[in-house]
């Protein structure tokens, strides 16, 4: 329970010193354009990232910018948000704050192993501690929907260990 209320003073300490360094990059924002970064379809109301730029509109070199990155993976049987996914969460967070207009969706979802109810509810804490975690940065919760397919639509068909890793993930989608 400590380890907890510490992650999230230090979540909000960040959101704060990221809302205290207000730049002419921040003010800028991220460019947006007309495709979709969910599915790939280029649908309506689906808005896309563009350009190599970090979330703050500069140049990352060498480096794979946070904001590309929309799947957060998770370990078996765990909701809990590593480090590196932490980053990215920040990043989306922080496009986010400075893109008023747009929402998004966190869908959550589970290796084939277990119940489908089971695999629902996990899905559905996982898309939680998303959803917590970019609330926790400045994002109402009027502007997050979560969702959970369980196990319903996997990334890889196969059933190893590769397999399941790629499946246990949240997936961030933009909308209008």
């Amino acid at each position: 329970m400590q380890k907890v209320k510490l992650s999230i003073l230090m979540i909000l300490m960040i959101g704060v010193t990221l809302a205290g360094c207000k730049s002419k990059a921040v003010e800028e924002g991220v460019a947006v354009d007309e495709q979709s970064i969910g599915d790939g379809s280029g649908g309506a109301g689906s808005v896309g990232l563009g350009g190599d730029e970090g979330a703050l509109g500069q140049a990352l070199p060498g480096d794979i910018d946070p904001l590309s990155q929309r799947v957060i993976y998770f370990e078996y049987d765990s909701t809990a948000i590593d480090a590196d996914s932490q980053a990215i969460v920040e990043a989306h967070a922080a496009y986010l704050n400075n893109n008023y207009q747009i929402n998004v969706v966190l869908e959550g979802h589970a290796d084939e192993r277990g119940t489908r109810e089971y695999n629902l509810a996990l899905g559905e804490g996982r898309s939680k501690a998303v959803s917590t975690m970019m609330q926790a940065l400045g994002i109402g919760p009027e502007r997050i929907q979560t969702i959970s397919y369980g196990e319903e639509r996997p990334s890889a068909l196969g059933s190893d260990e590769a397999s399941w890793s790629l499946n246990r993930r949240v997936e961030i989608l933009y909308s209008n």
